[in-house]
């Protein structure tokens, strides 16, 4: 996919038709997420590096959230933090991760079992380092079903199958070994695991990374039919702006731990506010667009073991200020429904500036 489109996609609201019940401990009238101010470090030779450092956002039922950002940003992390999905010198350092309106970050591993795959499933990266060479896709797909929900074999390897072919891959291929299939089917066949369980959520961590534009279009197109059949939510991290375009409803733009600009896609991709987004929207080609060289970000992302005071991005900002190395921009919620990190916008001002880019900081 090469064109970035000047509209999203249209808000999807499709009413939860789960086949299992909430965890006895849900609040059946909470969001289905909200991540109030999660900070999650890595223990290195340097000291804590600040990976996620406050991100706080929420998900509806039915919707699709895009996480975006250079690599290194905290998209992946942010998205393994939701269920302790993490290395062993990783830590949440804080905040809260609400479920249904149930807390999970105090949950022991044990605990935790009752939502991972039920309730938040992943599918990731690399499929094929995913999968064990060494086991049929049908029996690896069977192995949440048994283990997570109890069914006998017969049943669960049953299930498989159907659910295989809910993805288009042909119930003769069931008895393939991950290698024997094609990196698309392969993807597919983690999609299919990742639904065994009918969960609430299912994180996409770079599903069509390495995949040719083709296959990378079916699988779009198959992500967004399952969400709107089966009541899914979606939250897609993604490299591709196209991807998030194409598929997501909401926009979630991350730089160096914290969030930059969060907004309806629609919004944020025709008119972004933050010198980040800005940035990053320019870096990308576009097929309705004049030939031109494409913008390039100057400098290179902070040290998150001792990150800069203020905001994170100033350093690389044109439009930098004083204020912007000594002082943590606070957000600015739009009536359109974007909010933004970023001095350039006080608090209580709804409008929309277009700013003039400044000299570089510390030019004379």
């Amino acid at each position: 996919m090469t064109d970035t489109p000047t509209t999203g996609a249209q808000p999807t609201r499709t009413a939860s038709r789960r086949q299992w019940p909430l965890p006895k401990l849900a609040d059946p009238n909470a969001p289905l997420l909200q991540v109030h101010d999660l900070q999650t470090h890595f223990r290195t030779d340097r000291g804590w590096l600040r990976a996620v450092d406050g991100v706080s956002f929420g998900l509806n039922d039915g919707e699709a959230l895009g996480l975006a950002g250079e690599s290194g940003c905290g998209k992946t992390t942010t998205a393994l933090s939701l269920v302790k999905l993490l290395p062993s010198n990783a830590r949440i350092k804080g905040g809260r991760v609400e479920l249904f309106g149930i807390d999970l970050i105090p949950k022991s591993e044990r605990a935790l079992q009752r939502y991972r795959w039920r309730e938040i499933s992943i599918v990731f990266q690399g499929a094929m380092n995913a999968f064990n060479p060494v086991i049929r896709v049908r029996d690896q797909i069977a192995e949440p079903l048994r283990d997570r929900l109890n069914q006998s074999e017969a049943a669960a390897r049953a299930r498989a199958v159907e659910l295989l072919d809910l993805v288009g891959i042909p119930r003769k291929r069931a008895d393939a070994y991950p290698h024997e299939l094609s990196g698309g089917m392969r993807q597919r066949a983690m999609i299919a695991m990742a639904l065994s369980c009918d969960p609430a959520i299912v994180i996409g961590d770079e599903p069509t990374t390495a995949l040719d534009v083709m296959v990378q279009a079916q699988i779009l197109q198959l992500l967004e039919k399952l969400r709107t059949d089966l009541g899914l939510s979606l939250i897609l991290i993604t490299h591709d702006l196209s991807v998030i375009a194409e598929t997501c409803d909401r926009v979630l733009v991350m730089y160096a731990g914290r969030i930059a600009e969060e907004g309806p896609v629609s919004r944020v991709f025709t008119a972004p506010r933050h010198p980040y987004t800005q940035k990053l929207l320019g870096a990308f080609p576009s097929i309705h667009a004049d030939r031109r060289t494409l913008e390039v970000i100057p400098g290179q992302p902070p040290d998150l073991v001792k990150p800069p005071p203020g905001c994170r991005f100033a350093p690389r900002c044109a439009f930098a200020m004083p204020i912007c190395t000594e002082v943590v921009p606070p957000e600015t919620h739009f009536a359109d429904g974007v909010r933004v990190a970023c001095h350039l916008y006080p608090i209580g001002d709804t409008d929309v500036p277009t700013p003039t880019p400044a000299p570089p900081m510390g030019a004379p």
